[in-house]
């Protein structure tokens, strides 16, 4: 099973057409790492490094754009990471249940995924209030991962799962050695184990997957209303028009 499957896939039928670059300060709109607009403080505004002179209407829908896209960039963030973590932590559940918590195999996955959670984390969110996120689209926030993270994660499940099958070789030649049928009564107690840790897993990820999407419901209706705010932005100042952020085909 692909890792992306791991996670929940709410659609949200938006696309960023530019990169963002968020930090107290600043917003910039940013093309193939060339800075297109640019506000200061939410009110000061900047094309192509030119200062656009703004009157007081201007200025407030600048304002609520801005806002908007501080509170909404980093909810994308944390959802997509908050996707990624549902997958992560059940592999390591199964992982735990079949080796036993603290063991060896255990420790090692938690570690792995516990570099590769803040990998993530730092690829988006350079610092404190400090982000970062490219064009994409955002019809499944489970594609933010594509690339070298998915092929990261799920080579770290591939190595888990011989954690595993090592682990249980282990146990079965241990009691083979002292049980001429100990070897057929640790397969039968893995297979009860692992049954009960998927039950118990199905429910765990299908309950988080559930608010998960309710969040990411919430997120798109925000960012379609601020597709609305953009468009009256570009209204009011038609040299925004060739600069559209934000495209919503709800």
């Amino acid at each position: 099973m692909p890792f992306s499957q791991l996670a929940y896939a709410q659609e949200c039928s938006i696309n960023l057409n530019y990169g963002l670059i968020i930090n107290p300060k600043h917003i910039r709109i940013v093309e193939q790492g060339q800075t297109q607009v640019q506000i200061n403080n939410s009110k000061q505004l900047f094309i192509r490094g030119r200062e656009i002179p703004l009157s007081n209407e201007q200025q407030q829908l600048l304002n609520s754009f801005s806002e908007g896209i501080r509170q909404q960039v980093p909810e994308i963030v944390s959802i997509a990471i908050e996707g990624a973590d549902i997958g992560l932590k059940a592999v390591n559940k199964v992982v735990a249940g079949l080796t036993g918590e603290n063991s060896a195999a255990q420790q090692k996955v938690q570690a792995k995924f516990d570099e590769i959670k803040w990998r993530i984390r730092a690829r988006f969110n350079q610092s404190a209030n400090n982000y970062y996120i490219a064009p994409q689209d955002l019809n499944n926030f489970d594609k933010m991962f594509a690339g070298e993270f998915e092929q990261e994660i799920e080579a770290m499940i591939s190595a888990s799962i011989g954690s595993i099958l090592e682990a249980v070789g282990q146990s079965m030649l241990a009691d083979n050695s002292n049980n001429e049928y100990g070897g057929e009564t640790r397969i039968s107690t893995y297979d009860k184990r692992l049954t009960s840790i998927s039950q118990g897993l199905e429910l765990d990820v299908t309950e988080r997957a559930k608010a998960l999407d309710k969040k990411a419901a919430h997120l798109c209706q925000k960012l379609t209303q601020l597709d609305l705010v953009e468009a009256q932005l570009h209204q009011a100042i038609p040299a925004l028009k060739n600069y559209n952020l934000i495209e919503s085909s709800n």
